[in-house]
């Protein structure tokens, strides 16, 4: 066949030539060029056709060694942008399956007149969150009489003609002075976190403004000791300005040096710029920008009603369920509700985090023209536990490494003691917040972050580890650990002993028993 083909081309060829010849010369000169040109690539697209049908089936497909796309010793990783798309297809499917599963088996449950606000709740918590930075005000006329004493001190020792390094005398005399100074402000920020705990625990009987009034104070009181802390070490370097001890002084200070930041307008800034560590200089923008504000608090508002819908509609018939099976202690139902139970609680935590991390905070730092916006980091890709708690909450993680971690490494202790002092005084403050609103301070949050540390050490491995793997292992530990076993598990407990303490589990089956939801 091939053979037949070829000497039909060529037979074909040899009869057209004589008749392009003669054509060719009794052509126009002018036109001699443009015929040559014609005439070759008509050749060129007759040779094509003619030789397309001479494809041999010969070709060498399999040239080189190569891996699947999906090994692990591929060189180039593939793009998982389809399978994306694909679970957020599968994830919005799913969760309307659920929605409508929810509205046919329930009802609608969203009721704006049962939410139990009562009058005594809301004046108190309104009083404490006036009263509450008056504590803030205290620290600074404490430090406004160190302040004094220090510019005494000071123009004594340069009047003297005195050496600017601390003699044995002057430093004890400053370690005496910083020991009362010290007493007064953990007495002052220990009477604030305790007399509001107090009142939020015995007297607010609703649990939103309780917990809304608990972080308030632990917010002011972990202002109150930052705010101690840092005088205490620029009146050190103020007093006696050796070499070392200005050059620990950063630069940004110098345009509001000690004592001068000890002012009532400094602290008020302090009191509402969104961080818990105190400096006298913050980096500042230029101008306020009311319409990024604007959108950051309706971005709030929005998903504070979202998180609230979820609660009410879809969070509260599964932990009014689990009551029976927790009571029981039916193991596997216990298990069923919490894995039910961790698909909604994921999806509140999430539009939690965005609405105080990514809007409210940058909405407060608009306003107060606070330009270090770096609440949070890309924690959702944390390779293990411990790079999760240094990247989900910023704040908290600097003020716990500037005033406690680093500290206690200064002072020899090791890595892992410090670690566990840090996870100890954090342990602390998530038991008030979570167990003093709910009345219940039953340790599952003290517990729950204690158990923090052995997931670390765990995970620590798989974040060193070189290639996507271990990292690709420590995520999924972070992640089980989180949306699995620590906060729906957390939220059951809890509910369990508000039941058990005010409600249905309480009165046993009473006449007030809530109807519960099958």
């Amino acid at each position: 066949m091939d053979s037949a083909t070829t000497t039909s081309v060529e037979t074909s060829t040899t009869a057209a030539s004589p008749l392009r010849r003669k054509e060719t010369e009794t052509a126009p000169k002018t036109t001699s060029v443009t015929t040559t040109t014609n005439k070759s690539s008509n050749h060129s697209d007759s040779r094509k056709k003619h030789f397309l049908p001479k494809y041999r089936h010969v070709t060498a497909v399999h040239s080189t060694a190569r891996p699947s796309t999906l090994s692990h010793d591929t060189e180039a990783s593939p793009s998982f942008v389809g399978f994306r798309n694909l679970m957020v297809i599968v994830l919005v499917v799913g969760n309307l399956r659920l929605v409508i599963e929810n509205m046919q088996k329930y009802g609608n449950l969203i009721c704006l007149t049962c939410h139990d606000f009562r009058q005594k709740d809301i004046l108190l918590g309104l009083f404490l969150y006036i009263l509450v930075p008056c504590h803030l005000f205290i620290a600074y006329l404490l430090e406004l009489v160190a302040a004094q004493q220090a510019r005494t001190l000071r123009a004594q020792s340069v009047s003297r003609g005195g050496s600017t390094s601390p003699t044995i005398d002057q430093q004890a005399k400053f370690q005496a002075t910083w020991m009362m100074i010290r007493s007064a402000h953990l007495f002052n920020a220990s009477t604030a976190l305790l007399a509001t705990s107090w009142a939020v625990y015995f007297h607010i009987y609703h649990p939103l403004i309780g917990t809304i009034t608990e972080l308030h104070v632990i917010i002011v009181y972990l202002k109150v000791i930052s705010y101690a802390l840092t005088n205490r070490d620029l009146r050190h370097a103020y007093l006696h300005p050796v070499k070392g001890e200005l050059a620990a002084v950063p630069e940004i200070y110098a345009s509001c040096p000690y004592p001068e930041n000890i002012t009532m307008g400094n602290l008020t800034y302090f009191w509402w710029a969104p961080t818990l560590i105190y400096q006298p200089v913050y980096p500042r923008t230029e101008k306020i920008r009311w319409v990024f504000v604007f959108k950051r608090l309706g971005e709030t508002a929005c998903l504070s009603v979202f998180i609230w819908f979820c609660s009410a509609q879809y969070a509260a018939p599964v932990l009014w369920n689990s009551l029976d099976k927790m009571h029981s202690l039916d193991l596997v139902s216990i298990v069923e509700r919490l894995l039910k139970l961790s698909t909604i609680s994921l999806v509140i935590w999430l539009a939690g985090f965005f609405a105080l991390f990514q809007s409210a905070l940058n909405a407060l730092a608009e306003v107060m023209r606070f330009g270090d916006r770096s609440f949070y980091d890309d924690w959702w890709n944390s390779p293990g536990l411990g790079s999760y708690w240094r990247h989900w909450n910023k704040p908290v993680y600097q003020f716990m490494k500037r005033h406690i971690f680093s500290p206690m490494i200064g002072r020899g202790f090791s890595i892992f003691t410090s670690s566990l002092f840090v996870f100890v005084a954090s342990a602390i403050l998530h038991e008030l917040l979570v167990g003093v609103p709910t009345k219940n301070i039953i340790g599952v949050a003290f517990l729950g972050m204690l158990i923090q540390i052995p997931l670390i050490v765990l995970t620590r491995p798989f974040e060193k580890m070189k290639g996507p793997n271990g990292k690709l292992i420590g995520n999924v530990i972070f992640w089980v650990s989180f949306t699995i076993l620590g906060q729906p598990f957390a939220a059951l407990l809890y509910f369990y002993a508000w039941q058990a303490k005010y409600g249905s589990v309480a009165r046993r089956m009473g006449v007030h028993e809530p109807v519960p939801l099958n």
